[in-house]
């Protein structure tokens, strides 16, 4: 597909680019309606490739616990009958837990650890049927009061009899962003794992303590602007990272529901990469 159209629906779900004005400009890209419509259910995230995840020897259910202000909406993902266990929190993209990521939870979950998949959109109900919706709600948040929820997800799993008391977490796009934040707000993580998101900025690089990894698409200029400061200053900081930019793939990679940007060679390398760090610091 045509890297132009690509670039645009990230403009379209990672900005405050109208539906409206989105389908304008896609189809003056394809040429014309009926061929932007025709592109449309490619662009778009097709869940009926999710869910599909199923291994007999983990168990899911829905939980909530403590926020900042109320009650917190989970998934809980973890092997069966297995205790001293490392946990790692799941953290959505800008739609909130949706069928994908409920997935990613439950693979984190068969590697060996417990797995929480966290919805951010909990003070509004959770997560919306509705994509638009859901890109909107995460606009909405407040931040400081979400990045104590993320916390506060942290320590129930800190707290669970059958962990370890050792922490990690992985997130993508919006939730990478949240993930290279909460290195920054958590002195007593021990991993975080971002996919493609926004950096820590420089000055606060020195508060991080966990290792950290870092995985981009080598098409994604947007996010990828970011990469050489947000370096710098961990270098600086001597922080124990690693970064991996796969070259030829784009934003959102990793997601096996959005046909057109997934790229199932980079999201494997970058799932065994991720899952021998947790294996090294939470074991």
């Amino acid at each position: 597909m045509d890297q132009k159209i690509i670039n645009l629906y990230d403009e379209y779900t990672h900005s405050k680019l109208s539906r409206k004005d989105f389908m304008k400009k896609l189809a003056i890209i394809t040429g014309g309606t009926a061929m932007a419509m025709t592109v449309l259910p490619l662009l778009e995230n097709n869940y009926a490739n999710a869910a599909s995840f199923y291994d007999d020897s983990i168990i899911s259910e829905n939980i909530t616990y403590p926020g900042a202000d109320g009650e917190m909406k989970a998934v809980l993902a973890k092997p069966k009958d297995k205790k001293n266990l490392g946990s790692v929190v799941v953290i959505h993209e800008n739609r909130g837990l949706n069928p994908h990521i409920i997935d990613v939870t439950k693979r984190v979950a068969a590697e060996g650890f417990i797995a929480l998949g966290i919805d951010a959109l909990s003070p509004f109900g959770g997560t919306p049927a509705d994509e638009d919706k859901g890109r909107e709600l995460i606009g909405k948040l407040d931040p400081d009061k979400n990045l104590q929820n993320y916390l506060k997800g942290l320590g129930y799993l800190r707290d669970r009899k059958d962990g370890n008391g050792k922490t990690g977490l992985i997130g993508f796009c919006w939730g990478g962003g949240m993930a290279n934040k909460l290195a920054v707000n958590d002195p007593n993580l021990q991993a975080a794992v971002a996919y493609y998101g926004a950096q820590a900025k420089a000055e606060d690089v020195p508060k991080i303590k966990a290792s950290v990894m870092l995985h981009y698409g080598g098409l994604d200029e947007r996010i990828n602007a970011g990469i050489p400061a947000y370096e710098e200053a961990l270098k600086k900081n001597h922080v124990d990272y690693q970064i991996f930019i796969y070259e030829g793939v784009n934003h959102a990679f990793n997601n096996d529901t959005s046909p057109t940007r997934y790229n199932k060679a980079a999201a494997k390398l970058a799932w065994q990469r991720t899952i021998d760090l947790f294996k090294t610091k939470l074991k």
